[in-house]
């Protein structure tokens, strides 16, 4: 008879090194069955590595993986499937021209028979009685192309479901959710723990981790530092064994108010926009609230010249600006750090010195002339002056962690030197350590007189790093709060952001 095993996953001792190089030291972690638990670290730590060992995807140098009570050894995703581990990954994977069922059984279809003929009907009662039980409300035989990201979320929790998953691994799941997206995924990871399914939550968001999770495992430069419960511990306390010292201010107290008005909207309107106006200071960090879809982008798109304007001026400097692309937008000091990163701030297969310098070749290249070490100069000095970790200026933008990746983006746009930088979600997808690095690099550009502006979904953010607010909802503006007037809470934020009048 087996002996019980509190643990559903014992991971012993891990070791792997790639080329040479030691990626884990001897790494460990215990998960409970029903049980949420948080494996956190700052980019970079060796969480995802760690969780690809557990999928079959790299193989351990040495180590052992223990699943209720028993020695396995997991040598492909199939066979990590197999043994009931199903992965959410950050990337949602559906195909968006097939049904609901179809991408529930994709790989694993249902046949009737030794032919194998699919077996849609059973397929399709299945899904349903699936679906029925999470209460989703969804339909087996609809498109997956016309599911929000967060029902689609809920699709790959049906799917490990579907398979008798006894751990499923989320990384980042609330990455692209509304905070209401956020509380249903939630109550699903609730009915998952009834189930005696355990949950390991790889998240940057605290906030979600003390409310979700049960017990949490940190990993710092490869090595284990301890596990605990979230019950007994703090932010600080998390934060401190992340990051190996204490982050003792996160953001910069002291607020920057500017005079000398350098942008004016005035009533711009476009397909997506409504009548917005709105002052930006030179020396002034001016953030933007509102929900997904409220317009925040939107207004960053038609400021760098990506969505014409129909109606409404645009001035830069007290004069009118014609921007009908980014490269007027950039020739009148404005740059965009975009939302998404590796899609539209960087070339992810070049190096971090290409991308780096991809806005300032005129700076180097005369003709048909390089100035090499001209260009190492521009590299050497932003690469330095934000730390990017790296192992050299050629190294792969690919293979940064998320908060090194976000840096390149930014030191690309100080390599320009533009007097209107706009960060939207600077600090999405990374991790504590390096949200604080930004913070008081945005901070710096303020003060050296840079007027900024500042899109985020995350509260704490907008609220600690802003001079002013411009709430915005379903396109338009309702309102803009002065933190010399009032004191900026999360309560009147979300009131004004919900489509509140000041």
């Amino acid at each position: 008879m087996k002996e019980d095993n509190k643990y559903v996953l014992e991971m012993q001792g891990i070791n792997l090194s790639f080329f040479g190089v030691q990626i884990l030291h001897d790494v460990e972690l215990k998960v409970k069955r029903g049980e949420v638990h948080a494996l956190l670290g700052e980019n970079g730590a060796g969480k995802s590595s760690l969780m690809k060992i557990l999928n079959g995807a790299y193989k351990a140098d040495s180590g052992t993986i223990i699943l209720d009570g028993e020695k396995v050894n997991i040598t492909s995703p199939k066979v990590a499937k197999r043994h009931g581990i199903s992965f959410m990954h950050q990337e949602i994977l559906m195909v968006n021209t097939m049904t609901v069922a179809e991408n529930i059984y994709l790989g694993e279809e249902v046949t009737q028979n030794k032919l194998s003929f699919l077996n849609k009907k059973q397929m399709l009662e299945k899904t349903q009685k699936l679906l029925d039980s999470l209460g989703l409300d969804l339909r087996a035989e609809q498109e997956v192309g016309g599911l929000s990201v967060a029902q689609q979320q809920m699709l790959e929790i049906a799917r490990a479901l579907a398979f008798d998953a006894k751990i499923i691994v989320m990384d980042e799941p609330t990455s692209s959710l509304t905070e209401k997206e956020v509380d249903v995924l939630f109550q699903q990871i609730l009915k998952i723990k009834e189930r005696g399914i355990a949950v390991i939550y790889i998240s940057h968001r605290l906030k979600e981790i003390m409310t979700i999770c049960d017990s949490y495992s940190v990993l710092r430069d490869g090595h284990y530092v301890g596990s605990d419960t979230v019950a007994g511990a703090t932010n600080e306390d998390i934060v401190t064994m992340m990051v190996g010292r204490q982050i003792e201010q996160m953001y910069i107290e002291d607020r920057l108010y500017g005079e000398e008005t350098v942008l004016e909207f005035r009533n711009v309107s476009n397909r997506y926009l409504h009548n917005v106006s709105f002052t930006l200071k030179k020396g002034e960090i001016l953030g933007f609230a509102g929900l997904v879809g409220a317009g925040r982008t939107e207004m960053a798109r038609a400021l760098f010249g990506i969505d014409p304007i129909e109606s409404g001026e645009i001035l830069i400097n007290g004069k009118v600006a014609k921007i009908r692309k980014p490269a007027d937008a950039i020739k009148l000091g404005v740059g965009l750090v975009p939302e998404d990163r590796k899609k539209q701030g960087l070339i992810l297969i070049h190096s971090v010195a290409y991308n780096l310098s991809l806005l300032v070749l005129n700076q180097f290249i005369k003709g048909i002339k390089v100035d090499h070490k001209k260009e190492a100069e521009i590299v050497d000095t932003y690469s330095h002056s934000l730390t990017i970790k790296m192992s050299g200026p050629e190294q792969r933008c690919v293979n940064l962690s998320g908060g090194n990746q976000q840096k390149v983006v930014i030191s690309k746009w100080l390599a320009v030197g533009p007097q209107i930088l706009i960060l939207d979600e600077p600090t999405r997808g990374i991790d504590v350590g390096a949200k604080s690095d930004i913070y008081h690099l945005i901070n710096r550009l303020a003060k050296s007189g840079m007027a900024v502006i500042v899109i985020s979904s995350e509260m704490p953010e907008i609220i600690n790093l802003s001079s002013r607010v411009v709430t915005m909802y379903e396109g338009g503006i309702t309102g803009v709060l002065d933190t010399r007037e009032e004191e900026l809470t999360q309560e009147k934020l979300m009131w004004m952001i919900s489509g509140g009048k000041q």
